[in-house]
C-alpha cells in the first residue's frame, strides 16, 4: 500500500505604502512625486548664507551612476538618505561638499524655510552616467545640457563652487589645451 500527501504552500505579498523614515526629519521635506525624476526635497528650516545645513553620513561606495555623487577623481558614493533628492539647479541653493562630507548654503544668499535644496551637478559630477536636458527654470543661468564639468567652459565653472576634484579635473584639463 502506497500513501501519497501533497503540501500546498500559500505565499502573501504584501505592498507597504508606507514612507521610508526620513533621514534629516527636522531639516529636509521630501515631495514624491509618481513623475519619474521629479521628487524633491525643500527646507525645512532658514539658514544663513554660507552655513552648514547638515553633514553627510551613512553613504556607501558606488559605481557611478544617476544615483550616485562622485566624491573624488574615480570613487563615487550612494547618499543613502533624504538627499538623494535634492535636484540639480543651475542657481542652487546649497553645495554638496564632498572633501567635507557637508551639505553648506550657497555664498550669496539664506536659504529659507521652503526653498528647495538644489545644488550644480557638475561641482562633483566630471561626466554623469545620464545626462539631461536641465528645466530648473533659472533663466539665462540656465546651462541647457547638463553632463558634467567635462564639457562646460572655464569661465562657466568659474561661476560656481567646485569641489577639489573637479577644480583639478578642469586645471588639468586647461594645462592640456596650452
Amino acid at each position: 500500500m502506497s500513501t501519497t500527501m501533497t503540501t500546498t504552500t500559500t505565499t502573501t505579498t504584501t505592498t507597504s505604502t508606507q514612507e521610508p523614515t526620513p533621514s534629516h526629519p527636522t531639516l529636509i521635506q521630501v515631495n514624491r512625486s509618481p513623475i519619474p525624476f521629479a521628487s524633491g526635497a525643500y527646507s525645512l528650516v532658514s539658514a544663513p548664507a554660507g552655513s552648514l545645513l547638515c553633514k553627510i553620513t551613512g553613504t556607501t561606495p558606488s559605481k557611478k551612476a544617476y544615483t550616485s555623487v562622485q566624491t573624488g577623481r574615480d570613487s563615487h558614493i550612494e547618499l543613502n538618505s533624504d538627499l538623494v533628492y535634492c535636484n540639480h539647479s543651475c542657481d542652487p541653493t546649497v553645495n554638496f561638499d564632498m572633501d567635507r562630507m557637508e551639505v553648506r548654503v550657497v555664498d550669496d544668499r539664506d536659504l529659507k524655510a521652503g526653498d528647495p535644496l538644489t545644488f550644480f551637478y557638475p561641482s562633483t559630477e566630471w561626466e554623469m552616467d545620464q545626462p539631461f536636458e536641465c528645466t530648473c527654470g533659472s533663466g539665462e543661468k540656465c546651462k541647457g545640457r547638463i553632463d558634467g564639468a567635462k564639457n562646460l567652459s572655464t569661465e562657466v565653472l568659474g561661476e560656481y563652487w567646485l569641489n577639489p576634484h573637479i577644480a583639478e579635473m578642469v586645471a588639468e584639463r586647461e594645462a592640456g589645451r596650452k
